[in-house]
């Protein structure tokens, strides 16, 4: 009897601690020559005004990463792939475009 070793099936473990999730304002993506990184950014607090290095005013907005997640680049096409179909579904559920339009 021959393995199938195309199908591969994970058991996924969500631990009590991470279950509800982290909040987080936006993303941050980059990569490295053996991953790419998602850093999940939080603000902190509202918008301060303060002036650049020309003196002209510049809103400055306080945040932290939240989670950083590094991924294989093979996995990033599953990743894209995974979140344009439930961006589609959320959209038709929610009878609206995510992008507002």
């Amino acid at each position: 009897m021959s393995e199938n070793t195309e199908h591969v099936e994970f058991q996924i473990e969500l631990p009590d601690e991470v279950e509800t999730g982290v909040p987080a304002d936006f993303a941050s993506l980059w990569h490295t020559p053996t991953s790419f990184v998602i850093d999940f950014v939080a603000t902190k607090g509202p918008a301060q005004v303060e002036e650049d290095e020309d003196g002209s005013p510049v809103q400055v907005i306080q945040a932290k990463v939240v989670s950083r997640i590094r991924i294989p680049p093979e996995q990033v096409f599953e990743l894209a792939k995974a979140l344009t179909q439930q961006l589609s579904m959320w959209e038709k559920e929610n009878g609206r475009s995510a992008s507002g339009h």
